[in-house]
């Protein structure tokens, strides 16, 4: 088992091409990315939240 290596991350890059074709490759990962970004400002609006709330308690 372990990590995955090269060869196997060209085979995933190869199928993905297949299935979605070079055009939408630019519009899926401008959507990931978007995703990311906003997950993670979501995490820190909770964390500041949290912190805001625990010094509102002491």
């Amino acid at each position: 088992m372990g990590s995955l290596s090269i060869f196997h991350w060209l085979i995933v890059l190869l199928i993905v091409v297949l299935m979605f074709g070079t055009k939408k490759l630019p519009n899926i990962g401008k959507d990931l990315g978007g995703a990311v970004r906003g997950f993670r400002e979501g995490m820190k609006d909770g964390q500041t939240a949290e912190a805001k709330q625990s010094a509102e308690e002491r």
